[in-house]
């Protein structure tokens, strides 16, 4: 058990010398008599148990509300919360290019969005200290997850997106790139930076992702970009044989915008990445991961379960008893 205001208890040291200076004063007589020699039988007679339980109590009362409000409280819980400092925005492209399956894991095809999607994932279980949210863009942007140090809840909002889920048919990263800006711009961290991905170019949205770059560096954002896909053509599933079940593809042409998103990265501190393979797409993020390193600050939260009701709920009890016991068994002749 703990106090909220331990100091007020020091106001019990003063109930011993008040009780003690109360007594020395005492009451006037009662009674006058014209010779003490009418009541020299009563000289020996000592003052009544019950003539000093009421003042007692009444002593004992003040004690439970000073108690009362030093404010006593069990600690039923404590725990640490470490803050890097560091706060991320990962703005993903969703375009309709991103179902490509241009990258090979354990012999077997894996679109772009589910390969961004995995190295994120692994990216934010190394970040367990950073505050991490998601910004989605296709042909306009949108906020996937607020910045959170709640990863679990981040990584359930990750597993549940699919192509489709919001107009596919362009991309604006100019957008994309100022959602995550927007969502940086106004905190106090130690470092901002956003990681850019995507797999095309800018034909979309109402921002040029140049402008949106140069206000990234004016309030000192650093952005790495990711382009996305291998070189040249990538297989895109168009459908399934109807005799075989067996998914088709059509090659589509690789269109990243690489001299963009370089020079996004330059204008911002940052980095440009291609990611052609899903060995150097994981590599990328590792690199990610050292760079952006910083000490962590601990917080502590401490959960309390406060007495002071039940303290004052007895000391009330106390004295309704002394008003009760002032009235009836213990009364005093006026």
């Amino acid at each position: 058990m703990t106090f909220a205001h331990p100091w007020l208890l020091l106001l019990l040291l003063l109930i011993p010398p008040l009780a003690w200076l109360k007594g020395r004063r005492g009451l006037p007589p009662a009674f006058v008599y014209s010779s003490v020699q009418l009541v020299r039988g009563m000289q020996s007679i000592s003052r009544s148990r019950p003539g000093g339980f009421l003042p007692a109590l009444r002593w004992l009362i003040l004690a439970v509300f000073i108690v009362a409000l030093a404010q006593p409280r069990l600690m039923k819980s404590q725990t640490e919360v470490k803050a890097s400092g560091v706060d991320i925005v990962s703005a993903v492209d969703m375009s309709g290019s991103m179902v490509s399956e241009d990258f090979m894991v354990n012999g077997r095809r894996v679109n772009r969005f589910n390969m961004a999607r995995s190295v994120l994932k692994d990216f934010i279980d190394h970040r367990p200290n950073d505050r991490i949210g998601l910004v989605l863009f296709a042909s306009q942007a949108y906020i996937g997850t607020p910045l959170t140090l709640d990863h679990e809840y981040l990584q359930e909002n990750l597993d549940r997106l699919e192509i489709g889920e919001i107009d596919q048919n362009a991309t604006a990263i100019g957008d994309g790139l100022s959602t995550a800006v927007n969502r940086l711009r106004d905190l106090k961290s130690k470092s901002k930076i956003v990681i850019l991905m995507t797999d095309g170019q800018n034909n979309s949205g109402k921002l040029d992702p140049l402008l949106a770059a140069e206000a990234a560096a004016a309030v000192k954002i650093k952005v790495y970009t990711v382009g996305i896909g291998e070189q040249g053509s990538a297989p895109m599933p168009v459908g399934r044989n109807p005799y075989t079940g067996e998914t088709m593809y059509r090659d589509v042409p690789v269109d990243v915008d690489e001299e963009t998103l370089k020079k996004i990265a330059d204008k911002t501190g940052g980095r440009y990445y291609r990611a052609d393979n899903a060995e150097k797409f994981r590599q990328i993020y590792a690199e990610i991961d050292k760079l952006e390193k910083t000490d962590a600050s601990v917080k502590k939260f401490t959960e309390y379960k406060e007495l002071f009701p039940w303290v004052i709920a007895g000391g009330f009890a106390l004295l309704l008893l002394e008003l009760v016991l002032g009235q009836t068994a213990y009364r005093r002749l006026p």
